[in-house]
């Protein structure tokens, strides 16, 4: 008989946890080498400044480094140990096991068994010998649990093959290394006796000396990261200065301050980004002062426009108004064109009004003559001298009283509720309330209808001047009348904020279109709630 063919093949792979596969070559046995497990980092990207992100990411670059040097020299290390252990291991076995067979008598008894066990253990250096033959079964430390570290998977590879076979294995968390090989007759065929061996070798020292390897390189990671913190703070402080000048130059040239500049030192991309900062601000100064120019000729131009057409459009409007009443007495055709000649003319005369008053928002002439004022009854007041208040529903909380300017106040509500009735359907309700909010104490008028409503790129742009919410009409959703300028919400809007107040457009919960007219809560002697 003899020990087994010395060249082991692919070895089994274990069904425990750690287990892991060898393979001894027929020239010597060998091991599938370990790989070092490498904890993966999730980099969490901070919130700061350049010269937070530069030490950061010199940090990590260095960070990742020294990780992977370390884990390929944990890898390489582990495998070379492995790779020795797990060859000199085998080689062992497979002499030993030769030498002990070779006296050995088939079959055997217990008593016999435990002998053969116990000699190759002691060739072995003490090692945990388990042989079985059939249902025989004698291990050398009668007290060492060998069924754990022995899996089945081994015991069938061992069984089915002809050459030693072996498997790293983790009992109890520690590592080992069992060995198995089949004991065959030493004729021709090679025939299986039906005896095989397992030794059981405890590879502790291996993990020790790999950990010890990988705890002295792990221990030159932090000096690596003083020292990349220490470069990245240099090379931020060369960096960041010309960057921080450059930085206060653009705050002051979006503060308002065009003629801002930097210094330019040096050829390097920093004096190229604030040539090239410089540039710029020299072409916004100058188209800024071309806007400017422009926009004062455009807003006297309208202005004197809408100033010089207010004589000749009150006297059109008085022959208009004659014709008017006039017009029951003319030919069919001359009174439907004296009514449209007047209508037309009311339009124009209140566009040259409305065109005036933007005029004055766009110079800042308008100024607020606010008193304490009663809104609820200012609300009425306003539909009652349009002839609405059959047509409004209204719900007005009483006694809400603030400092407002009256005039004003009722051109906004004159605007929402005139559109409300015009776009809209019937019920329009109207409801004045308070409300509460972390800013103050605000006044709301809500102005809603159940018409189609306004589609949300309307909504966008209901408050723009001489915006029309469906390009098909000829009028704007915008008017006080259905026939006016196309400049009432835009109006009524830069009255809200002239009072510190907003408008807001929404959908109402069953359909249709709600304005909300948002002032601060102000009474005469008292700051804003």
């Amino acid at each position: 008989m003899s020990g087994g063919k010395g060249a082991g093949r692919e070895g089994t792979g274990s069904s425990r946890a750690g287990a892991d596969a060898g393979e001894a070559s027929r020239a010597g046995a060998t091991g599938t080498a370990g790989r070092g497990a490498v904890p993966g980092r999730r980099s969490r990207r901070l919130v700061g400044g350049l010269r937070t992100r530069l030490v950061v990411t010199f940090v990590v670059v260095a960070l990742i480094s020294a990780v992977t040097a370390t884990a390929l020299a944990y890898r390489d290390a582990r495998t070379a140990v492995l790779r020795r252990t797990q060859d000199a291991a085998v080689n062992d076995v497979r002499t030993r096991v030769t030498a002990v067979a070779a006296d050995f008598d088939l079959p055997p008894d217990q008593r016999s068994l435990s002998r053969f066990a116990a000699k190759v253990s002691d060739g072995l250096g003490a090692r945990i010998v388990v042989a079985r033959h059939q249902d025989l079964v004698a291990v050398s430390d009668s007290l060492a649990d060998t069924e754990s570290r022995i899996t089945a998977e081994l015991r069938t590879a061992v069984r089915a093959g002809d050459g030693a076979r072996f498997q790293r294995v983790m009992w109890r968390g520690e590592p080992y290394l069992v060995v198995g090989m089949p004991v065959t007759y030493a004729d021709g065929d090679r025939r299986s006796s039906g005896l095989e061996v397992f030794v059981i070798t405890d590879l502790r020292a291996e993990r020790d000396d790999t950990a010890a390897l990988l705890d002295s390189v792990r221990a030159g990671v932090v000096p690596v990261m003083v020292l990349a913190a220490v470069l990245a703070l240099l090379a931020a402080g060369t960096v960041l200065r010309p960057v921080r000048k450059l930085g206060r130059a653009t705050r002051g040239l979006a503060s308002g301050d065009l003629g801002s500049r930097v210094a330019v030192r040096g050829h390097d991309e920093l004096a190229d980004l604030a040539r090239t900062f410089n540039e710029t601000a020299d072409a916004l100064q100058a188209s800024d002062a071309r806007l400017r120019e422009q926009e004062a000729k455009a807003r006297r131009f309208v202005a004197d426009v809408s100033h010089e057409l207010r004589t000749p459009l009150a006297a059109m409007t008085m022959v208009a108004t004659v014709l008017e009443e006039d017009a029951d007495q003319l030919p069919p055709d001359a009174a439907r064109a004296a009514r449209t000649v007047g209508a037309e003319t009311a339009r124009l005369s209140r566009l040259v009004e409305d065109l005036m008053e933007i005029s004055r928002f766009d110079a800042n002439a308008v100024r607020l003559n606010p008193a304490e004022t009663d809104l609820a009854e200012a609300v009425r007041a306003s539909l009652a001298l349009r002839g609405w208040t059959d047509r409004v529903e209204t719900r007005l909380d009483v006694g809400v009283r603030a400092e407002v300017d009256r005039r004003r106040v009722d051109v906004i509500v004159a605007n929402l509720v005139g559109n409300a009735l015009r776009h809209g359907a019937p019920p329009v309700v109207v409801t004045l309330g308070t409300t509460v909010a972390a800013d103050g104490k605000w006044v709301t008028v809500e102005v809603a209808d159940h018409g189609p409503g306004l589609p949300p790129e309307a909504r966008e742009r209901v408050f723009d001047r001489f915006y029309k919410a469906d390009a098909a009409r000829t009028r704007s959703t915008a008017d006080t009348d259905g026939r006016g300028s196309g400049l009432g919400t835009a109006i009524a809007l830069e009255n809200a904020r002239l009072h510190g107040g907003t408008i807001e457009v929404d959908e109402g919960p069953e359909g249709g279109a709600v304005f909300t007219l948002r002032l601060p809560l102000r009474r005469t002697g008292e700051e804003t709630w």
